[in-house]
């Protein structure tokens, strides 16, 4: 293979995200405007107002694709309740550490808590369609117990998230292999038959 084909240029969408990703953690959301988000993708301020009309909802398509992209690093590695799980927590801890998803939970929670709180977005609805697969084949299994597969989908999102957007407030009193563990634990007692 050619290392041209190897090492492509990002899309000009891919290259106006990076930009605004690097921005928003090296200078916080405040300090990140449009019109240095096409500077730094090398783009014109006309290309990004094409795609996007402000900065929020540039805000929101790079919250889309790292959360799409942080779940589908974490492969599902069986059918039962147990492999769910842990593939639940994985995701839970790669999230966390993000440093996109830290950034703006330190600098502008507001704007993430808009995104990812207050409705129901394009990344979480994603999230959902997987974590419902995963529970309907649970199911099957026998280790995941009877109920509407949307609604426990949903629990288990809104228990990983909680969990995530907390764990800088209880991370003295959960370190972190207690803090997996805990997670674990809320989880399969939730799950299990």
């Amino acid at each position: 293979m050619s290392s041209s084909n190897a090492e492509q240029a990002p899309s000009t969408d891919d290259a106006i995200l990076d930009a605004a990703a690097d921005l928003i953690v090296h200078l916080g959301v405040h300090r990140t405007q449009l019109a240095e988000i096409a500077r730094r993708a090398g783009v014109s301020r006309p290309t990004v107002y094409r795609r996007w009309p402000d900065v929020r909802a540039v805000i929101g398509a790079l919250l889309t694709r790292e959360i799409r992209a942080t779940q589908q690093q974490v492969e599902l590695t069986g059918a039962d309740r147990e492999a769910f799980v842990a593939a639940v927590v994985e995701v839970a801890v790669r999230l966390r550490d993000h440093p996109v998803l830290g950034a703006l939970l330190h600098s502008d929670s507001d704007t993430l808590m808009e995104y990812v709180v207050e409705r129901l977005g394009t990344s979480q609805q994603g999230l959902l369609d997987v974590l419902c697969a995963a529970i309907v084949q649970g199911q099957q299994h026998g280790s995941i117990r009877t109920g509407e597969p949307t609604e426990l989908a949903a629990m288990v999102l809104l228990i990983a998230q909680s969990t995530v957007q907390s764990h800088r407030m209880v991370a003295h009193l959960l370190p972190e292999q207690a803090w997996r563990r805990e997670l674990a634990t809320a989880l399969n007692g939730y799950l299990a038959p």
